[in-house]
């Protein structure tokens, strides 16, 4: 956490740490309410139980205060999921296959791999599909995790400006072997990415082709 490693890392994030810093606040509140209840009613201090009438200004305040507070949670989610649902039309465009227990990458110009290189500063969406079971394609340092279906297409994107391997991991159980089901991305300078692809996809006897995305 606050590493920023990709595009959607400094949101997510924020997020998760004003979610996190509201639940507090409301549990601090719940706790020191009770305790005062407790300590102000207790038997001692009210021999005699006394019937208290309802108070329609509270009761508007302690419903009306919280139902915002979690509407701005949903809110703010939201506006984050719309960010990560707006792939951008020039993304490089990777498929990705699941199935048990490994990921399969392939390029544009069909070079596959068992390891997702892609460049620095570019955005990359990856098409998703399982060729068995549910898998879920997590890349944890990006803060990007989505589902894989059996015959059901699936797609997210990311881009990262910070060079370097980050793990990619399977994050739905899918059988005996899944906590070994990872791989990991590689970005890389731009320069290195595009001699990686150059010599791979002259060494499979491929033309070192990148076709971007159209919408």
């Amino acid at each position: 956490m606050f590493t920023s490693s990709s595009n959607f890392t400094n949101e997510v994030d924020a997020l998760f740490l004003y979610i996190a810093g509201l639940s507090l606040l409301v549990l601090i509140g719940i706790t020191v309410a009770m305790i005062y209840f407790v300590v102000r009613y207790s038997r001692k201090r009210n021999p005699v139980p006394k019937n208290i009438e309802g108070n329609l200004t509270l009761e508007i305040l302690w419903t009306g205060i919280p139902l915002l507070l979690f509407l701005s949670m949903f809110y703010f989610g939201w506006m984050g999921y719309k960010d990560m649902r707006a792939i951008p039309s020039d993304a490089l465009q990777i498929k990705v296959t699941a199935r048990m227990w490994q990921w399969n990458f392939e390029y544009p110009n069909g070079l596959k791999t068992d390891t997702l290189y892609v460049p620095v500063g570019k955005p990359v969406r990856v098409d998703l599909l399982s060729l068995d079971v549910n898998h879920a394609f997590f890349i944890p340092a990006f803060r990007v995790k989505k589902d894989v279906y059996p015959n059901k297409k699936n797609d997210a994107w990311f881009k990262s400006d910070k060079p370097g391997r980050y793990d990619i991991a399977c994050a739905e159980y899918c059988g005996l072997n899944h906590s070994y089901m990872y791989s990991a991305v590689r970005v890389m300078e731009q320069k290195d990415f595009d001699q990686w692809f150059a010599d791979a996809s002259k060494k499979a006897g491929l033309e070192p082709i990148l076709v971007q995305v159209k919408k």
